[in-house]
């Protein structure tokens, strides 16, 4: 029998629809094309990308624009939003309206061409997770940014519209309303019971264990209890924190490594799977949040948004997450 399931952050409903129940060799998956040609993200192009705003050489900030860089970050050619200016908030009757200020940054996260994130060594995702805790931390130097998402699209069919490995930031002057819902959820749960809903969810999940994917001393990879999609993941710190950009490098090693064999276990168990994910952090200057934790979430593009999706706001999901987590648990042992 189908299953409503409610995500108790957001308070949304998921259908777990158990009669399409699949096994991770049932999802079709478009194989990538190797498009080779010119890359403007390689090494010894970059004349071909606007001025880094950041790089790491040799472990260590520069700006050289050179090419012996680890880690690149430059601003988006064709940005959403634009640096320059101001915001000129205004009122058209009803209606509300302000410039498109923002930032655009696209972090290259390899020199190698053909490197994914999950196959680099520990200390390079490192690199990588350090890079987007330092533009957090810069960022939120500007008055006009409420908020800085960083994402990660891979594969065609999740947004990617680059082959070369690549994450990105956008920087905000409205609070995204995703993250609006979580802070309400979270100060809601913690109002009744004096307690952060993620530290509860984590302490449950970790009691149960059967969503638990894998964990470290300080790190914990889960299958939400109402999940949107199959293989779905959210990447949590265990001690209580609201913010991403408080994590030391000791710490972000430690997440790297927890990042890095979350995503191998996905591609073992879907080899090549496209997926977006998303750092879900505190607002800029916020402070620390008692009633909120960091995280990141893992999304494949496995499932289809159509129009009782669109309509009701329900995800329907084929999968249950606990064969998810037992999936992924399996991936790396066979």
């Amino acid at each position: 029998m189908p299953e409503l399931r409610k995500d108790p952050v957001l308070g949304r409903w998921i259908i777990i629809a158990k009669e399409r129940r699949k096994r991770p060799t049932d999802f079709l998956v478009e194989k990538s094309q190797v498009l080779g040609g010119f890359c403007p993200l390689c090494p010894g192009n970059e004349d071909f990308t606007p001025p880094e705003v950041l790089a790491y050489r040799g472990g260590c900030q520069s700006r050289s624009n050179q090419s012996d860089w680890q880690v690149r970050v430059v601003p988006n050619k064709y940005p959403a939003l634009i640096i320059e200016g101001e915001l000129g908030k205004a009122a058209e009757g009803l209606y509300d309206r302000m410039n498109g200020i923002g930032a655009h940054e696209v972090i290259i996260e390899s020199p190698g061409h053909n490197d994914q994130l999950w196959n680099q060594p520990v200390e390079h995702i490192a690199l990588v997770l350090r890079v987007y805790r330092d533009r957090l931390l810069d960022l939120q130097k500007d008055s006009r940014f409420r908020y800085v998402m960083i994402f990660k699209n891979y594969g065609k069919a999740a947004g990617a519209s680059l082959e070369h490995s690549h994450s990105q930031l956008i920087a905000l002057p409205v609070l995204p309303r995703m993250i609006t819902n979580e802070l309400d959820g979270g100060k809601s749960y913690f109002r009744y019971k004096d307690r952060c809903l993620f530290c509860d969810i984590i302490r449950q999940e970790i009691e149960q264990d059967v969503r638990v994917v894998c964990q470290n001393e300080s790190f914990i990879t889960i299958s939400p209890f109402a999940p949107r999609t199959p293989f779905e993941m959210w990447v949590l710190p265990k001690r209580h924190t609201s913010g991403y950009c408080h994590e030391d490098d000791t710490e972000l090693l430690k997440l790297a490594r927890i990042l890095s064999e979350s995503l191998r276990r996905l591609d073992g168990c879907i080899s090549n799977v496209p997926y977006n994910f998303v750092l879900h952090t505190q607002p800029l200057r916020s402070g620390e949040l008692e009633h909120f934790h960091w995280h990141f979430e893992i999304v494949p593009k496995l499932t289809s948004i159509a129009g009782f999706e669109w309509g009701s706001g329900f995800y329907i999901n084929p999968m249950p997450p606990e064969e998810a987590t037992q999936y992924l648990r399996e991936s790396l042992d066979s």
